[in-house]
């Protein structure tokens, strides 16, 4: 990726669309995102600027994000920074422009976990069979309303990280009773030494059972000793529980990643 851009977050994110398939232009102000393969995916289809929001931005950039997607019925933008400043959050929350923000974790290290576990068995997602369950998770696993129209997204979701492994730009990596899968995660790289975690998820009846942090915990050693990675990114929802487990493998707060989104029901 040629695209100078300064949130690690961000770059990672880019990294991994681009790798997908996803088109890239940069507008001096803005990057435009754009994938065609999935249309409805928000963040696959968004405007990344480069400042924080000043006064009368919020109508301005919602304007030029209607140019650049005038068939969307979502709003979604992200800002190039660092340190969770959005800027004229009164007139975002005016706008019904919705402000979240993710914590972007690094580790050039990694400790065992503190409860391994080691009665499920973990290894990649190889099979048809794996990438149906893994479908079937990812739905299990949301905190959104699950509609058709959410269905349809994740499916093609799930074909883009399926195609990222089968080029050999990723790993998914699960744990499984049997052939069932309890928990899955991905491990992307570009060969820069810098490797991106993605969509750690547990379902719901195997949690509390130290599945997840014994995924992260194998996945992370494959990305040092397979991949040649000096340093591990991983974006965590700084209010979910989750985000304790990836610190006591060694991964360290590192930035603040900010999100800037209307749902298509108020767009």
């Amino acid at each position: 990726m040629d695209i100078a851009i300064t949130s690690l977050g961000y770059r990672t994110d880019l990294m991994l669309l681009e790798m997908s398939g996803s088109e890239l232009t940069d507008q001096g102000e803005y990057v435009v995102v754009r994938t065609p393969s999935n249309p409805t995916f928000w963040w696959g289809n968004y405007l990344l600027f480069r400042t924080p929001f000043a006064p009368g931005d919020a109508v301005a950039r919602e304007e030029i994000f209607r140019r650049e997607f005038p068939d969307a019925a979502h709003r979604s933008m992200g800002l190039d920074t660092t340190d969770g400043l959005a800027g004229s959050e009164d007139e975002l929350k005016a706008a019904s422009l919705e402000v979240e923000r993710s914590t972007v974790m690094t580790a050039t290290e990694v400790h065992e976990p503190a409860r391994p576990n080691d009665t499920s068995q973990y290894r990649f997602l190889t099979s048809d069979g794996d990438w149906e369950q893994l479908v079937d998770l990812t739905l299990t696993s949301a905190t959104m309303e699950v509609d058709d129209g959410y269905r349809e997204f994740n499916r093609r979701r799930v074909e883009a990280e399926r195609a990222l492994c089968e080029a050999g730009d990723a790993k998914w990596f699960g744990a499984f009773d049997g052939d069932r899968l309890q928990a899955s995660l991905g491990l992307a790289s570009d060969g820069s030494g810098v490797a991106r975690f993605q969509t750690v998820q547990t379902h719901p009846d195997d949690r509390g059972r130290g599945i997840a942090s014994t995924l992260v915990h194998r996945a992370s050693r494959y990305g040092f000793d397979e991949l040649g990675a000096h340093t591990l990114v991983m974006v965590a929802d700084p209010d979910y529980l989750a985000i304790r487990i990836y610190r006591s493998l060694g991964f360290g707060d590192n930035e603040v990643q900010l999100f800037v989104s209307r749902p298509p029901a108020k767009a």
